[in-house]
């Protein structure tokens, strides 16, 4: 008897998987994630540059050869939302369809194909649903979004959680290159012009981040990863100074990127594009007088789906909750690695180790973390955590602290022997968080061997600061848990953070 399984499950509550199909200017894209949640997970994700937004500002209308094409793909979207038993389909259009005259008749026509509704988003629509993708994806955002398409772009300021007021601008890849005739720097002064009509906020000094937000800025800003030899590929949160990001933009700005270094990165249909891009970035970052460029893989439809959330769900921390699902997933018991948060809350406050509000987060998702490599053999359990957390597709944490959260999580596996770890790692971590990291991992390793990684013991183990130092009492019940492997990793602990640390049973 064959046994039927189901392709996705929404393992973790139940709930079945989410389709979003994202018709663009540029691009027509279908993303299904597991379920719906704080951190939505990627089951498939694929795109199709069907170029509906080509020659819409000279035509007015979407040429029927690109409609064809998308219409096409289509038909393959609709066989894998079936197949994947999609519990919710979501339907958005932007630019190309909306300014098109015959963008209704083909919405018409994906409705009756998909049998769903297509919402399309105006400019302002579009804006805010980019930021509140961003709101997803970062940790208290800060600044402005700007999200290029192929035919339009949107500019909005976020603060405290909450985007303001979007505008959009017809600067889109497809559409801009098209009115300055494939001419780059006819494009510049037209995008220079463009931009003197938005109202850019009174950004403090610290505050001046810009998000860069679609297809065309990322691989943007993956052609300067590869070309400065960035250990880490991962786009999400990848951070350039703003002078260095309007140098490069200076660079690239070569018809199909002719001549630039590593270009073959960026796929033949995008390098037209980005070129363009460069020049549209360039002008954003000049007059909103950016410090920092920041490029995010979050945007229209994480938005979209933030939306659609709880509030108290959306008021969730993403790095946490995403830790906490990986936890449940992988790791020998989920409630100890909660244990280990209170645990730890207990041992930093006792040693006054001073934290941001940051690092605590970033403490505790290490905690939840801590466990997940425990099926790899001990030789590797440390390696293939750090390589797992290093390159898993989190959101709301910067190069720094996915760092540190390896790193914390190798050292619990491995020791602390600082040649072990990983240079990738080496390089991203500032000074503080490798001190923190090598003290939590200690910490880490006693609780560890105290407990076998199980829940119920460690709340019963006492952390008290003496004159000389700190002390960890095993109640008379737990004394037969004392022993010479133990106290050597207290001593270990003890060193990492520069005081005595003793154990004292019965």
């Amino acid at each position: 008897m064959t046994r039927a399984f189901k392709p996705a499950r929404g393992r973790l509550n139940g709930s079945g998987p989410v389709a979003v199909v994202d018709i663009g200017s540029n691009s027509v894209r279908l993303v299904i994630y597991e379920r719906l949640a704080r951190t939505p997970t990627m089951l498939f994700n694929e795109k199709l540059l069907a170029g509906l937004g080509r020659g819409v500002a000279a035509t007015g209308r979407m040429a029927e050869d690109s409609v064809n094409l998308a219409l096409g793909e289509l038909a393959r979207f609709k066989a894998l939302i079936e197949h994947t038993g999609c519990k919710e389909l979501y339907i958005v259009a932007t630019a190309a369809a909306r300014d098109s005259e015959n963008g209704p008749a083909f919405v018409r026509q994906v409705e009756a194909f998909l049998d769903a509704p297509v919402r399309i988003l105006n400019g302002g629509e579009e804006a805010y649903y980019s930021a509140l993708g961003v709101i997803a994806g970062f940790w208290q955002p800060r600044g402005i979004v700007g999200d290029m398409g192929g035919g339009s772009l949107e500019l909005v300021e976020i603060s405290q959680g909450v985007p303001g007021v979007g505008a959009t601008f017809p600067l889109g890849g497809l559409r801009l290159s098209e009115e300055a005739d494939g001419k780059l720097a006819k494009a510049g002064k037209i995008a220079e012009e463009a931009l003197r009509g938005f109202d850019w906020p009174d950004l403090a000094p610290g505050e001046r981040t810009f998000y860069a937000v679609g297809g065309t800025w990322r691989s943007l800003g993956r052609l300067h990863l590869i070309q400065n030899k960035y250990p880490l590929h991962v786009m999400h949160n990848y951070e350039i100074s703003a002078e260095e990001a309007i140098e490069f933009c200076r660079k690239i700005a070569v018809p199909n990127l002719e001549g630039v270094d590593q270009s073959d990165v960026v796929s033949k249909q995008r390098r037209p594009l980005v070129p363009v891009g460069a020049v549209v970035l360039e002008q954003v970052l000049t007059a909103m007088k950016a410090e920092r460029l920041v490029f995010s893989a979050t945007g229209v439809r994480e938005g979209l789906l933030h939306e659609k959330l709880p509030q108290d769900m959306q008021a969730h921390d993403a790095v946490i909750e995403a830790a906490r699902e990986l936890c449940i997933l992988r790791a020998r018991s989920p409630d100890h690695a909660e244990e280990l948060i209170a645990w730890t809350d207990t041992l930093f406050r006792e040693l006054e180790i001073e934290e941001t509000a940051n690092e605590t987060r970033l403490r505790h998702a290490a905690c939840l973390l801590s466990d997940i490599g425990w099926r790899a053999h001990p030789d590797y359990r440390g390696e293939q955590s750090l390589n797992i957390i290093s390159n898993a597709s989190f959101v709301g944490l910067d190069h720094a602290s996915r760092a540190y959260l390896a790193a914390a999580v190798f050292y619990r596996h491995d020791g602390l022997r600082e040649g072990a770890l990983s240079p990738v790692i080496l390089h991203l971590f500032t000074d503080r968080l490798r001190i923190r990291a090598k003290v939590l991992g200690a910490a880490l390793r006693v609780a560890s061997l105290l407990s076998a990684s199980m829940s119920g013991l460690l709340p019963k183990v006492g952390i008290s600061r003496t004159e000389d130092g700190l002390t960890l009492e095993l109640r008379k019940d737990l004394a037969a848990l004392d022993g010479e492997r133990l106290r050597k990793r207290v001593n270990q602990l003890g060193k990492a953070i520069e005081t005595t640390v003793t154990v004292q049973a019965g």
